[in-house]
């Protein structure tokens, strides 16, 4: 699907954890206990002397003493039943309610921006971009395998998708999202009802509206009332950025992702912290720990003995927790041994994480997500490069800092402020915990609204370390907004809606002039209403104009390019260009491919570094020579490229060439060298020698130049 900013949902695979999170919030949300009342025989006032007992009819009346006295529980009133009832129910139909309603809007948007159902399949296939279109294209594979398990080993020993390279793609792109899309669709008989295309994008919309549903149960639970989720909804849709690529990653997160245990590894230190400072019992973190263990092991199973887990930060890090948890003494609590013990278990955990992970890249093969590493020292500043790979990274607007306009859009919707006000309570209150912890002071087993101490809950405090974290990530990688903003919205919305949050306030300003405990409660219901109200008037008016506002999808140069090679060439034939159009050209053709836009694999990456030279100021027979290398028959040049211009300066991909080749000089200003050949996207269109003896054009549009590459080369004057 078209994208109108930054990543595919190769990259933005992580919202579905919104639903890991809620989970895990349900695990540390801590028991409430019971009440019960003592019910006493007799006078619950007079107080009596009674004798020892004496004989055995003594005993008797001793023992029906004590089982009187016995804490008996009562059973909570029917209009109370009835009333918690009526609550969760409500909640719950409103959850419900706002996913199916999200993604009916969603689906009505995408009706609009693309006239969807009035266009011919050729058109609709042209709205997936860059690696979705690969995604989909699998997926249409499967339709066509006579069998699931023919269409399986098909995939998972891929050879007609890239020339000279048979590819896993079940592993590479983890395609079970898709396996499992195709066999619904032929299990539920769909197949006789809709097309394909429309039963993927309702997958995709329909988890969208489940990923709503859960970012209201989870603000709702944190809260304890399901007007927080309702608030929580109306940020997220009005803070949503490019709906596509939020549909898109929710979808091809459904089961995996290739990048998904970095975020565990999050996760997991979210749940370290909350154990080494006593805020948790260690049992239940331990329990989770567990999880990520066979969640690994199993990952690691289905994605074809998948190395990239073995030496994932992950593992290393929740095995030496439970090394560390088996090397762990027995020490007297709130001591000054069991502080230093602490301290000695942060540190080994730490040292054991890094030790273990150096010792697995050792003795496990791995080649995966080198390149990752090389971006992220090159992000920091840590090494300089003249690489293409690196630096076209480093150019892309998802990989950079967020801008000025991100974080004015979430002001200018509230969010950012109320996140920021909940955000600083909620830390200041978990630091006044954890501070008279370590000074010995004894915290209550079960905390009341009268003690204004939100930061004594380990769902709350746990939600607060992983918002930190993904935060400080977010403004340093822009991609990442598409994680932290969904969660900033839950934050946000289960703050201002929880009474608790407010008392934690009044009870520093020591509000003595109105009760606190009224106010938070007025507070906690006022506070989201108007808020709620607000952005009722002020952008309900603007998503009924996304609805009603019909936009043009036209891309003719394409569709006439997509006819001509599905009319024109030879089925055998290998087609090189951009990798996004290589994409496009899988998807509407089926035709082999020289590179796909995928950024997991060196070869890949290699291989779309070398036929991106075809902009370069290298020479014909240069670039005959890497076309022939990987068979490549036909070759695309794209006029958006060769002529790019208004990118971020040094960021065009010629521009990225040259300073790799060694062709501009790129310090103080442009300085460029000496170069005998002219750029070749540029000299191969004025048919001339010896461009006219490698390569023949075949077709040509406004946008597209096709290239037939010759195997019988004659030289001519």
């Amino acid at each position: 699907m078209a994208e109108e900013e930054g990543d595919g949902p190769g990259v933005q695979r992580a919202n579905c954890l919104l639903s890991v999170k809620t989970d895990l919030n349900l695990r540390l949300n801590p028991k409430t206990a019971s009440k019960t009342k003592l019910f006493v025989v007799g006078s619950a006032i007079e107080l009596r002397q009674r004798k020892k007992p004496k004989s055995s009819e003594n005993k008797e009346s001793a023992k029906e003493e004590k089982i009187s006295e016995t804490p008996v529980p009562e059973r909570a009133p029917k209009h109370v039943l009835f009333q918690r009832f009526a609550k969760i129910f409500i909640g719950c139909l409103a959850a419900v309610t706002s996913g199916m309603m999200y993604a009916l809007y969603l689906s009505a948007y995408h009706e609009r921006k693309f006239w969807f159902s009035n266009r011919q399949e050729l058109e609709r296939e042209i709205t997936f971009q860059g690696d979705s279109a690969i995604y989909y294209s699998y997926y249409k594979d499967m339709l066509k395998a006579p069998s699931f398990e023919r269409g399986v080993y098909e995939l998972t020993h891929n050879n007609n998708t890239v020339s000279l390279k048979t590819i896993n793609a079940v592993q590479q792109m983890s395609l079970y999202p898709e396996l499992i899309a195709s066999v619904l669709y032929q299990a539920t008989g769909s197949n006789e009802i809709i097309e394909p295309v429309y039963f993927y994008i309702g997958i995709v919309f329909g988890l969208q509206g489940i990923y709503v549903a859960a970012l209201f149960v989870t603000s709702w639970l944190m809260s304890g009332t399901w007007l927080a989720g309702m608030l929580t909804v109306s940020w997220f849709i009005i803070n949503r950025f490019c709906y596509l690529l939020m549909s898109a990653s929710t979808y091809t997160f459904m089961m995996m992702w290739e990048y998904s245990h970095y975020l565990l590894f999050l996760q997991a230190i979210s749940l370290f912290l909350l154990d080494s400072f006593s805020l948790e019992r260690s049992d239940k973190v331990h329990e989770v720990y567990k999880i990520y263990i066979f969640s690994l092991f199993l990952g690691y199973l289905l994605q074809f003995e998948n190395s990239a887990l073995l030496v994932s930060p992950l593992l290393s890090l929740v095995v030496a927790l439970m090394l560390v948890k088996c090397l762990q003494l027995n020490a007297k609590k709130e001591t000054l041994v069991a502080k230093i013990m602490k301290v000695i278990n942060f540190y080994l955990v730490c040292t054991l994480t890094v030790t273990l992970n150096i010792v697995m890249k050792i003795f496990v093969p791995h080649e995966e997500n080198g390149h990752m590493l090389k971006f992220l020292e090159v992000k920091f500043g840590l090494n300089m490069t003249k690489n293409f790979t690196l630096n076209w990274l480093l150019c892309q607007k998802s990989l950079q800092a967020p801008s000025q306009e991100f974080f004015l859009r979430l002001t200018q919707s509230s969010l950012l402020p109320f996140y920021i006000l909940v955000l600083i309570i909620c830390f200041l209150s978990m630091m006044q915990v954890i501070f008279r912890r370590n000074n010995g002071k004894s915290l209550k087993e079960t905390v009341t609204l009268e003690d204004g101490r939100i930061g004594e809950r380990p769902e709350i405090i746990y939600h607060v370390i992983h918002t930190i974290l993904l935060g400080s990530l977010a403004m340093v990688i822009e991609g990442l907004k598409y994680l932290w903003t969904p969660y900033v919205c839950m934050l946000a919305a289960s703050g201002v809606c929880s009474s608790e949050l407010w008392m934690t306030l009044f009870k520093w300003l020591r509000l003595r002039t109105i009760h606190p405990v009224l106010l938070a409660l007025i507070l906690s219901m006022a506070v989201p209403t108007i808020i709620g109200l607000s952005l009722w008037k002020e952008f309900f008016p603007r998503l009924m104009t996304e609805l009603t506002e019909l936009q043009e999808f036209y891309d003719p140069d394409t569709v006439e390019l997509m006819t001509w090679i599905k009319r024109q060439a030879p089925v055998a034939a290998v087609f090189a260009g951009s990798p996004q159009l290589m994409g496009v050209i899988k998807l509407c053709t089926g035709w082999m491919v020289t590179s796909l836009p995928l950024y997991n694999d060196e070869d890949l990456l290699k291989r779309n570094e070398n036929i991106y030279q075809i902009y370069s100021k290298r020479s014909a027979e240069d670039v005959y020579k890497i076309l022939t290398s990987y068979k490549a028959n036909y070759l695309i040049v794209e006029d958006a490229i060769c002529n790019e211009v208004g990118t971020m300066r040094g960021c065009r991909v010629k521009d990225l060439l040259d300073i790799a080749n060694g062709h501009v000089v790129y310090e103080e200003g442009d300085r460029l060298t000496y170069s005998k050949y002219g750029r070749f996207c540029h000299e191969v269109k004025i048919n001339y020698s010896p461009y006219v003896n490698y390569f023949t054009r075949v077709y040509w549009n406004r946008s597209y130049f096709v290239y037939k590459i010759n195997t019988v080369i004659s030289f001519q004057s």
